[in-house]
């Protein structure tokens, strides 16, 4: 009788949490509501059998309790009740595969008017690339990715020349026109999910995989990566911004395209060296940065870095935040590089000085540090070199008491606190793993030994 009670306890508790639970499904956001009705045919199919089951094993346990004079029965078989468990069966089976089916039919049936969006998938960030006026997007070959190439895209093909490049994983898409999302991966599996949307599909190296869908609602939505891709994966986030169609243009407008970046100007080092007299005062005239204005070491530091720090400060990524005092400090000062050769000239500059190791000036147990380091080690790499695969930074070398202290502001929700950085959520993930400062000045006295 108790194993008839639980069971009668499990089967009514899971009936009432289902109905009173907080927990379901978003709000949608787009054309997908038959992939909702595909997932809740199958979920009345099975918590009916789950019930009737559940039941069943209750009434039986109490029928056929054991009792004194009683024995039990033996049926091998019984044709009739197999019929019955054969059909019901089948019929449960089919209601749960026929919508699944028709619905797939229809997620692969691209609509003709739908524009292409192309997703690239890499451990552990998103990036996005939509044909520009001529509506083609260019022919893109992973043997042609570089750190000033990330797409792969051939400068030879003509129809590559205005597709538009989104670097950061904020993407924008206009409502209620169709969208058809290639997926490829750099590296491993991944899977491009959004949860209001319902649609979602691997990015699988090597392939092409595919599927469309219709935003039907403005606003901003997370992606999420649903496929288990590395020990990065939990960071793996996006946004996805859906907008009216003249605001949706009027970013489009503002995005860069490949040509942009086949046109990128050489950085000029004599020009370079009079605009670097503003970024002197603090960072030193060799660069080698000053502990009192808290201003960084930036030599050694990759090219692409540096240009993606400055236009984070001139996009108001970084230096925003109330609590940033010396990111708000430098905010204005990145502004006085007016444009793209004046970032160009700058960094060419500081890519002739020397590039001296920063002195180590945090004190921590090295040996426990290295133990930490393992979880930075997947993206920064084991020597602390940094990797663009990863849009990581070099840390060997670097500013110590820099790194700990923007790890001290990712944890504070200082740095990386816009939902339109991504990459700066991401580290506000990983830098939690570091519990206490003592955890932080070991982690960054270990870099100091690479």
């Amino acid at each position: 009788m108790t194993t008839a009670i639980i069971l009668l306890i499990v089967v009514l508790g899971s009936v009432l949490f289902n109905m009173l639970s907080p927990w379901w499904f978003t709000e949608i956001a787009s054309n997908w509501g038959n992939i909702d009705f595909a997932v809740f045919v199958t979920f009345w199919i099975c918590g009916v059998a789950f019930v009737l089951v559940g039941l069943f094993m209750v009434y039986a346990i109490w029928k056929y309790r054991r009792r004194d004079g009683q024995r039990a029965a033996y049926e091998p078989e019984n044709k009739r009740l197999e019929w019955w468990l054969t059909i019901v069966t089948t019929v449960g089976v089919v209601g749960m595969l026929a919508p699944g089916l028709v619905v797939w039919e229809e997620y692969v049936d691209v609509p003709d008017e739908a524009t292409q969006l192309e997703v690239v998938g890499q451990q552990w960030n998103w990036s996005y690339r939509l044909p520009g006026e001529d509506g083609l997007l260019g022919a893109a070959d992973a043997r042609r990715i570089t750190a000033d190439n990330p797409f792969g895209l051939d400068s030879e093909d003509p129809t590559s020349h205005d597709d538009v490049l989104i670097a950061q994983a904020t993407l924008h898409l206009p409502i209620d026109r169709p969208v058809k999302v290639l997926l490829r991966s750099k590296d491993v599996l991944h899977d491009f999910y959004v949860p209001e949307f319902r649609a979602k599909m691997d990015a699988v190296p090597g392939m092409i995989s595919y599927f469309w869908f219709t935003p039907t609602k403005a606003g901003t939505y997370e992606v999420l990566c649903a496929e288990l891709c590395g020990v990065g994966h939990h960071t793996m986030r996006g946004t996805v911004v859906v907008n009216e169609k003249e605001d949706y243009e009027a970013w489009l407008s503002s995005q860069q395209t490949f040509g942009d970046t086949l046109a990128r100007p050489a950085g000029d080092v004599a020009a370079g060296q009079a605009a670097y007299v503003v970024c002197a005062a603090c960072h030193g005239a060799q660069a080698e940065g000053n502990v009192a204005l808290n201003a960084p070491k930036l030599t050694g530091q990759s090219a692409w870095y540096l240009r993606r720090q400055i236009a984070a400060y001139k996009q108001g990524l970084r230096g925003t935040h109330e609590d940033d005092e010396f990111g708000r400090q430098m905010a204005p000062m990145v502004a006085t590089l007016f444009d793209q050769t004046a970032v160009e000239n700058v960094i060419a500059y500081i890519h002739s000085l020397p590039d001296t190791p920063a002195p180590a000036t945090v004190s921590g147990d090295a040996a426990r540090g290295q133990a930490l380091y393992r979880g930075c080690v997947v993206c920064h790499r084991a020597d602390g070199s940094g990797s663009h695969g990863t849009l990581a930074p070099r840390l060997a070398g670097m500013t110590d008491w820099y790194m700990a202290q923007q790890l001290h502001n990712f944890q504070a929700g200082i740095r990386g606190h816009l939902m339109e950085d991504t990459l700066g959520r991401q580290m506000v993930l990983m830098s939690k793993q570091l519990h206490g400062d003592e955890a932080i000045d070991d982690v960054v006295a270990y870099i100091n030994t690479l």
